[in-house]
């Protein structure tokens, strides 16, 4: 005859053990998925200003000149541009915008920027490392952060 008093189940010993383990994991895996999930939304930005700088160049190519934009500005139809990264403003990473080199006039040098987690973009983006990005019409790459290779 089975004892009533000894029903199957855990002790409060095994769950606490097994929540330990979870803990103890979950602080391992996190710095990994969040390194992870800036990188990627660093990328978006790389992207949108190398596929800006392309588009910049064929305009330059078609009328003489590069053009300035942003937000507050927005660029000609016929650049064919985003003040934003993404798909649509509020779920994008980085606002963009370009000017010109210092120094110069825009229908010479273009500098083109992509500022993380504006106030006009999602808000909760942070790139601690790398900052803004910044892409110019002579190819250089740059960044505000510490970080010293932002670009791939």
């Amino acid at each position: 005859m089975k004892n009533p008093s000894c029903a199957p189940g855990f002790t409060l010993v095994e769950v606490l053990v097994v929540l330990a383990l979870a803990a103890l994991l979950a602080g391992l895996v996190y710095p990994t998925y969040t390194h992870s999930f800036v990188r990627m939304r660093r990328l978006e930005g790389e992207t949108a200003l190398i596929e800006a700088m392309q588009k910049q160049e064929l305009y330059r190519a078609r009328h003489g000149s590069y053009v300035a934009f942003s937000a507050d500005a927005p660029a000609p139809p016929g650049l064919g541009v985003h003040w934003w990264s993404g798909e649509a403003p509020a779920s994008s990473a980085y606002e963009l915008d370009a000017s010109a080199c210092a120094g110069e006039q825009v229908a010479d040098c273009v500098v083109l920027r992509a500022r993380p987690g504006t106030a006009r973009v999602n808000g909760r983006v942070r790139d601690p490392d790398c900052g803004v990005l910044t892409l110019d019409s002579r190819g250089r790459q740059a960044a505000s952060g510490p970080e010293p290779k932002c670009w791939p």
